[in-house]
């Protein structure tokens, strides 16, 4: 499935720099995720990571200390800042219990085995890379230097699975691609760390690990695991037709604090010595800017602050 997230949030830009209101176009529907009885990766799913480019270690480290970060209980019990795990949790709201995300095997592909320019059939072909087994997301992460179809334009990463037919259990076949945009579009995929290429031009946020391709990508993975494991198969969670849904996180775009607006993350938190923006912390020390999740039982996009 492709991630227009970032699409849904420059066409919200657009409308309001415009001087129109979305709701002079369309009748505003109510913001409902139906379940559409499909499995969910739920219990413990194992994340594989295929490093597509060259990132520093300290790239790496950044993205993999997130991901372990959304089951940390040391981090969780912490009630002064929110943390990545307290907004992962929302997703224990979705039928089915809890996702517990443990990172696996982890391959580096530093001298672009298919090139610099990739397809959609590579990043399938990437994912298969690793063999995860039952129960697995396997994850394609692209560098700067390495343009993927449609990259830019209409998406900043997707999910799917390597099936041809929506799968009716959980058999470790999906996965996720997300580029790092730092080069190529960051007013587009890094936003709001980067001023964005439409709509009310408003001072960019500190990237809260002083990278914005990274603490784009940060966001953009963070979407794409909660609507993978909500919606893996194209048959779970979504609103809208199944080739362009609205899932867990891409169905509230550009929200990331109370009282966001188009061209206005809402208000986070800043750290008072770097004065980078952030929402949540995470595993050895580190803030991350996560996006709002809708919540089931609240029936609202749910942010951490």
């Amino acid at each position: 499935m492709a991630f227009n997230y970032r699409f849904a949030i420059f066409l919200t830009l657009f409308i309001a720099t415009a001087g129109f209101s979305a709701a002079a176009l369309v009748e505003e529907q109510p913001l409902v995720l139906k379940y559409h009885n499909g499995v969910l990766l739920k219990g413990n799913i194992t994340v594989n990571l295929v490093w597509y480019g060259k990132f520093t270690p300290i790239q790496r480290s950044v993205i993999v200390d997130f991901i372990r970060s959304l089951n940390s209980k040391d981090v969780a019990s912490s009630a002064a800042v929110p943390s990545v795990a307290s907004w992962w949790k929302t997703t224990e709201k979705y039928k089915g219990g809890s996702s517990t995300l443990v990172v696996g095997k982890q391959i580096l592909l530093e001298n672009y085995p298919l090139g610099k320019s990739l397809k959609n059939p590579h990043l399938r072909a990437l994912s298969t890379k690793v063999n995860g087994g039952l129960r697995s997301i396997t994850v394609v992460l692209t560098a700067k230097d390495v343009t993927v179809e449609r990259f830019c334009m209409s998406r900043c990463g997707t999910h799917g699975s390597s099936g041809s037919k929506p799968r009716r259990a959980a058999n470790g076949a999906a996965y996720i691609w997300v580029g790092n945009s730092e080069t190529l579009c960051p007013g587009y995929c890094a936003w709001p760390f980067h001023q964005p290429i439409y709509g009310p031009q408003t001072p960019p946020l500190v990237a809260p690990n002083g990278d914005v391709g990274v603490d784009g990508m940060i966001i953009n993975l963070a979407t794409l695991l909660a609507n993978t494991v909500t919606n893996p198969f194209n048959n779970g969670y979504y609103q809208g037709p199944p080739t362009a849904p609205l899932e867990a996180v891409s169905a509230c775009p550009g929200i990331f604090g109370s009282g966001s607006y188009p061209g206005y993350a809402g208000r986070v938190l800043v750290d008072k010595t770097t004065g980078s923006s952030y929402n949540a912390r995470g595993l050895a020390g580190r803030k991350y800017l996560l996006p709002a999740m809708w919540d089931p039982q609240s029936l609202t996009c749910k942010t951490l602050v």
